[in-house]
Formats: structure tokens, sequence, C-alpha cells
């Protein structure tokens, strides 16, 4: 069973994305049939993932996840080993509170709501009654699975943040969710501090050419920008760790794929805002957070594990491809443009996962 785990996983996923390819070739996108047909669809996905994944086996082929039941059990035997954990201290202290109260398999069915509540409650809150297509492309994206199964405290820490975002206008309710996504992650600092910058800056144009500048740069200077990051430590060893692994670093490369896996999103919000004139100052403030973020990836391109760098500006891709088609209309034949979107989306995520 757990050989075709991933599996029917996908096929599951395939399955959603199809009917609703389907659908949006028989109907305008705000025909009042189309919500209830949503509503089921986003139900029953919400529910499966929530289950299938939420109640997965604790096995190798998550990779991690057998350690953190490893620290887990530990924290329910009294051990002293996690509690002197100083980093993500929202993760273990979370942890050991669970372990007081459920099992292993209870603890990993909270953390997995973590992630994926959030995304349910942002896609609601930002598109009300269009929420599903929002939701679909945030579950079909390609490290949604990894991130929910594997890089767990990253995957909680995300989806905290786009919580924390949809609170942009309640400085302190955010401010607080913040904390508690950098607290199940350190790594979220990065994002964070790219948040901030927006509320002080906010120019699309100006963020686009810095990404821009920054590929020539890395591909003829990279290493440099990588011995640079490193002795600034970003107050985390593991940050540290993950730039100077010589030898990951000799088989990363300059990963062109992964620039135009990333250069989609921009490309997108590029056509949204500067084509087609979309003018909504909190998409552009999530373009250019991902701008920020995504720029720093591309400098450090080349070290060791940079993809958990990626992940840190790749879980907004979704939003960024969305979020205008589902605000107001912007071309003709918006519904059979969004259900073309899906198709192709998730094409990639399914090969691409299944090669992996």
């Amino acid at each position: 069973m757990i050989n075709i785990y991933y599996t029917i996983y996908a096929n599951v996923l395939l399955l959603v994305v199809f009917l609703s390819y389907l659908y949006s070739n028989i109907s305008v996108l705000d025909a009042p049939k189309n919500f209830p047909v949503w509503n089921i669809l986003g139900a029953f996905l919400a529910v499966f993932l929530g289950i299938y994944v939420g109640f997965r086996p604790i096995d190798y082929i998550f990779v991690d996840m057998p350690m953190y039941a490893h620290m887990f059990e530990m924290y329910a035997d009294g051990s002293a080993f996690a509690r002197d954990a100083t980093t993500d201290v929202g993760f273990y202290y979370l942890m050991e509170y669970c372990s007081k109260i459920m099992t292993a398999e209870m603890f990993f069915f909270v953390c997995f709501m973590i992630y994926i509540v959030p995304l349910v409650f942002v896609s609601i809150k930002w598109f009300k009654k269009y929420w599903f297509y929002s939701f679909l492309l945030l579950v079909t994206s390609f490290s949604f699975l990894s991130y929910g199964v594997n890089g767990i405290r990253n995957g909680m820490a995300t989806s905290v943040f786009l919580l924390a975002i949809s609170f942009a206008n309640q400085r302190i309710i955010m401010a607080l969710i913040l904390f508690v996504s950098y607290s199940f992650h350190k790594s979220m600092s990065l994002p964070i501090l790219a948040l901030c910058i927006t509320f002080a800056y906010n120019d699309f144009r100006t963020y686009l050419k810095f990404w821009l500048i920054s590929i020539p740069l890395s591909f003829a200077v990279g290493t440099l920008f990588i011995t640079l990051f490193t002795s600034l430590g970003f107050n985390d060893d593991r940050v540290g760790t993950y730039l100077s692994d010589v030898e990951t670093l000799e088989s990363s490369g300059f990963r062109l794929d992964f620039i135009i896996y990333s250069a989609s999103a921009i490309f997108a919000a590029w056509y949204y805002i500067v084509k087609k004139k979309f003018d909504d100052p909190f998409y552009t403030r999530l373009v250019n957070v991902y701008l920020i973020v995504n720029t720093f990836w591309i400098l450090i391109i080349r070290a060791g594990f940079s993809n958990r760098f990626a992940y840190l500006s790749w879980f907004m891709i979704a939003i960024i491809i969305i979020y205008p088609l589902l605000k107001i209309k912007l071309i003709t034949e918006q519904h059979k443009t969004i259900g073309k979107i899906l198709v192709i989306y998730y094409i990639f995520t399914y090969v691409l996962n299944f090669i992996s």
C-alpha cells in the first residue's frame, strides 16, 4: 500500500483538476449554478487531504517523518532531549504538549491541519464564492505534498504566514500570527523581512528590476553571495550549513529550470499589473514579497539545499497566478482560461513529482 501512496494521491487530484477543467468549459465564471458545485468539490478535496495525508502511516517514504515521530515518543516518555532545542520553539512546544494528550499519528494530523486550514481560510477570505479555484491551485502546487509530509515545520510556517498577511489591515493580529509562523521555522524571517520592506516601499517595477539583475549576477559571481550570506549566518546554524555544503554545492549548479519555474509567477504578475493595469495594493504587496525572497534565492542558487530557500517564495506561486482572475474580469472567456491554467499547473506537478 505504501508503495502506491503517491499514485493514489496524485490521481485523485488529477480527477478533481480534470472535472474542474471540464466544468470551466461549459459555464461562465459567475454563473450561480457554479457555486454549489465548487463548494462540494472543495469540501471533498479538503476532507480527502485531511484524512489521506493527515493520517498517513509513519514511514521513511516521508523522509523526516520517522525522525519527528521518534522525538515525539521521547517527549511522551519524559525525555529532556528535544526540550533543549533553541530553534523553531513553537513547533517543539506544540510537539511536547501534544505528546501528553495524543498519539504520534494524531500529532501529525494536527500538524497537517495547521498546514491546510489556513489555505482554506485565506482562499475563502480573499476570493469568497470563488475560493475553490484558489485552494485547488494551492494544493496542486509542486511543493505542496513535500512540505506537508516531510518539511513539516516549514510547510506549517508558510501557511501561517499566508494567514497572517490576510490580516494586513489589523497590524497587531498580523504581527502575532507572524510570530507564530517564525516560531515554527526560523527561515520565515526572510519572508517576514520582505513583507516589512513592502510596507515601506511597494513598487512592483523596482523589485522586478532587482530580480532581473540578480540572474546574471548569480551566474557570474554567485559563490561570492554564498560566502557573504554564510558569513552573516542569519542567526541559524542550519542556514550556514545549507549555504556552505560543498559536496551538495558541486552537484547543484545554476538551476535554469528552477528559475523558469519561478519566472512563471513573475510573468503572470507582470501581465496583470503592467499589461492589464490590475491595480490592487494588496496583490502588489504579495508579488513584491515573492520577488524579494526569490531574488535572494537566485543569488545563492548554487548553494547546497537551495531548494529550501526556493520554497520560501514558491509557496506563493499559486496565489500570484490566480489572484487577479478571481477578483475582476480581465480577459475574455476567463473561466476557460482558469481551467487551462489548472491543467498546465498540475501537469507540471504531476510529471515532476512522479519523476522524482
